[in-house]
């Protein structure tokens, strides 16, 4: 992955608009290690393969980066975002890593499942 180039996010964004895409969100504070200290309290979401359309998206921020997806009843968000590519099928990854280099948000866009 390469760290977030705001103009080629958002031509990768706008190339998915009004389309039939699947997203991948995930977020995760620690959950997967939460058992290493009992006093931490852990979080994360997590929804693959959800089949969705978006009017407009947005990369916003001066980093880690949001980015928000518009649809006609409502949004998906994703804050936190520091790195991106694009892999071989042509699906937008996203990703934002801690001050550790741990995955702490994945988006996800594209016209294939994951």
């Amino acid at each position: 992955m390469e760290p977030v180039n705001i103009e080629q996010i958002q031509k990768e964004i706008d190339r998915f608009a009004k389309k039939d895409v699947y997203i991948h969100l995930e977020t995760t504070n620690g959950a997967y290690a939460s058992h290493f200290d009992k006093s931490f309290f852990s979080s994360g979401a997590y929804i693959r393969n959800a089949l969705l359309q978006y009017e407009h998206g947005k990369i916003v921020g001066k980093g880690p980066y949001r980015v928000g997806l518009k649809m006609n009843f409502g949004w998906v968000y994703a804050e936190g975002i520091t790195h991106f590519e694009v892999d071989e099928k042509g699906r937008l990854l996203l990703a934002g890593h801690d001050f550790e280099g741990k995955l702490a948000v994945a988006l996800q866009i594209g016209e294939t499942p994951f």
